[in-house]
């Protein structure tokens, strides 16, 4: 007669292991898919916006301001033009992405450090700047 404390690993499948492959294909694979098509469907404009102001903040802030004021310290010190008002929205982008790349005054070139599509995309934020 077999004891009635029999393990509870006795009683187990000897298969229990064939199932894994079938909860990964039915759960972990629509998951996986899931989350790369919420990936790409996020705009390409919003990955861009990021990447431009982080290019605004590293090239741009320290003499026009975050908010482009040119309220800094050094924006004040070097006369640095406030981005959004009329004297600067008014140029045309051609004006603006020569003063960005060959610079102006004491402003320095950035057509060396910056790609063109990094300088038109500044000019963009520049543009979407509020008016004043």
């Amino acid at each position: 007669m077999r004891d009635s404390k029999t393990s509870a690993k006795e009683n187990r499948p000897k298969n229990h292991g064939e199932h894994m492959p079938r909860i990964l294909a039915h759960f972990v694979a629509p998951a996986g898919i899931s989350v790369c098509l919420i990936a790409l469907a996020v705009p390409a404009g919003v990955h861009a916006q990021s990447d431009v102001a982080k290019v605004y903040k590293t090239n741009c802030v320290l003499c026009h301001a975050a908010d482009g004021s040119g309220n800094s310290t050094s924006g004040k010190a070097l006369g640095a033009k406030d981005l959004a008002s009329s004297e600067v929205q008014k140029k045309a982008d051609a004006e603006l992405t020569e003063v960005i790349a060959k610079g102006k005054g004491k402003m320095p070139a950035f057509g060396a450090k910056l790609k063109p599509d990094d300088i038109k995309q500044l000019v963009a934020y520049i543009r979407a700047m509020p008016k004043k």
